[in-house]
């Protein structure tokens, strides 16, 4: 096939899965179905019986292509103000909590399936990461708090970039084995070299931008930085995606406050609100097309122990982890709500705002219920090496379990979200006899507040 035939070949393609995944997306809607879960369907079954595709499903379609743009537009995205009382949180699940997710997987599959110990830590690698996508289209549905999405999307932003990191230590240490030392290295130098390269390159852009005078120019500087940023990290073995989303953050955050104009601000939301909706829609037929159900037969058994693990790996990370922060931030704000009431009388007491880090119980059922499994994972599984020992095992373990997750999480989201995630306010924390109208302030602010950004899609 000529150069030529083949270009218009790739053009066919993309305008048949742009296509697909809008049809889907109407028809899924329809009949409540989350529509990533629904594409996911359509490409399990096109892949199977049609095979329509005649390019290889690389990981770099979805690691280079569509990664940074899901994650430039959810990280733009992030209010940073509704994030802060929970960014510790967010770092808990993102940084120990991809470790102890990696290592109790890694764990069942090597005690309970047989899997050497260090093949068992790359499908733990592999699936470390999460992709909350179904479960941040139904909290956009239902009217969910925009702090919990915060908290939830933000972790799983955070988590793809140390999940990556994590998945490159455990494939190297398959074929040279690596000390402790050398990993918690590893590990901390690429987070912060990322964390600095994106911050400069969003800071470089947030001067740059508002200074343009026109949107059409600032949208291309935009993508220039998404997908710049992620290819300057990668150049220096670095994490593209915490660089990239540390770009996104300073962009939507600082880069607002520098005086971006509002046709600005407008077409930013639009173009990538629409970006990271064809990403989306690509991503999960991708999904469906690089997944061989007939091979995950021969592998249930494991299948099912890394299901087991996954489950209790989230289930410690959240109730644990998260749970265990939540009730020492409650602890430390009643020893100091009881220094107040102990100030003699007469001394002027300031009322305090509700502490919006204190997260409500409930949404930590639904923080639980959205540790999905996806793209990442998927395009995890397809990077290893031709000659990587046991490679079909351990991706049709790490593709069993995104099917799992997808097909049974994904479609209950709805009615974890309705239950637990609708409801649930901050505790307000207020001096003793303080006067009527301070009582009033507090209880305002202890309310929602109200979203001015888009939900992410």
């Amino acid at each position: 096939m000529s150069s030529g035939e083949t270009t218009l070949e790739l053009i066919r393609i993309f305008v048949l899965l742009v296509g697909a995944a809008a049809l889907v997306t109407i028809l899924a809607r329809r009949i409540r179905l989350p529509y990533t879960v629904a594409l996911v369907a359509v490409g399990l079954v096109t892949g199977a019986f049609l095979q329509p595709l005649k390019v290889a499903i690389t990981p770099e379609l979805v690691l280079v292509v569509l990664l940074p743009a899901l994650i430039f537009e959810a990280s733009y995205q992030t209010d940073f103000s509704k994030l802060r009382p929970s960014i510790a949180g967010v770092f808990l699940l993102a940084g120990p909590g991809v470790f102890v997710s990696a290592a109790l997987i890694a764990a069942a599959l090597h005690f309970g399936a047989g899997l050497p110990a260090p093949q068992a830590f790359v499908v733990g690698a592999m699936l470390s990461a999460t992709d909350p996508a179904a479960v941040i289209a139904t909290f956009k549905r239902l009217g969910s708090p925009r702090r919990l999405s915060t908290l939830v999307e933000a972790e799983s932003v955070f988590n793809d970039g140390t999940g990556i990191v994590v998945f490159a230590i455990a494939a190297a240490y398959v074929t040279r084995p690596v000390g402790p030392m050398e990993i918690g290295f590893t590990f901390v130098s690429v987070a912060l070299i990322s964390t600095a390269l994106g911050a400069v390159a969003g800071y470089a852009a947030s001067r740059i931008l508002p200074s343009v005078g026109d949107h059409l120019i600032e949208i291309s500087l935009s993508v220039v930085l998404a997908y710049g940023t992620y290819l300057a990290a990668d150049a220096f073995h670095q994490s593209g995606v915490i660089a990239t989303a540390v770009a996104g953050i300073v962009l939507g955050n600082y880069g607002r406050s520098r005086g971006l104009s509002p046709k600005t601000e407008e077409a930013l939301d639009t173009v990538w609100e629409f970006v990271a909706f064809l990403a989306t829609a690509f991503v999960f037929l991708v999904v469906g097309f690089a997944i061989p159900v007939h091979s995950l037969v021969t592998v249930a058994v494991p299948i099912a122990w890394a299901i087991v693990a996954a489950l209790a790996g989230r289930a410690f990370i959240v109730y644990g982890l998260l749970g265990g922060w939540r009730l020492a931030r409650r602890a430390w704000r009643g020893r100091s709500a009881a220094t107040v009431r102990s100030r003699p009388r007469g001394v002027a007491k300031a009322a305090r705002p509700a502490d919006e880090g204190d997260l409500p119980f409930e949404w930590l059922h639904v923080v639980f219920w959205a540790g999905l499994r996806g793209a990442v994972s998927t395009a995890l599984a397809l990077s290893l090496p031709n000659d990587f020992p046991n490679r079909a095992q351990l991706q049709a373990i790490t593709f069993g379990v995104v099917l799992f997750t997808l097909i049974i999480q994904a479609t209950t989201a709805e009615v974890v979200v309705g239950r637990w995630g609708r409801k649930g306010k901050p505790v307000a924390v207020r001096p003793a006899a303080a006067p009527a109208a301070k009582r009033e302030a507090v209880g305002s602010a202890a309310g929602e507040p109200s979203s001015d950004r888009k939900s992410v899609v």
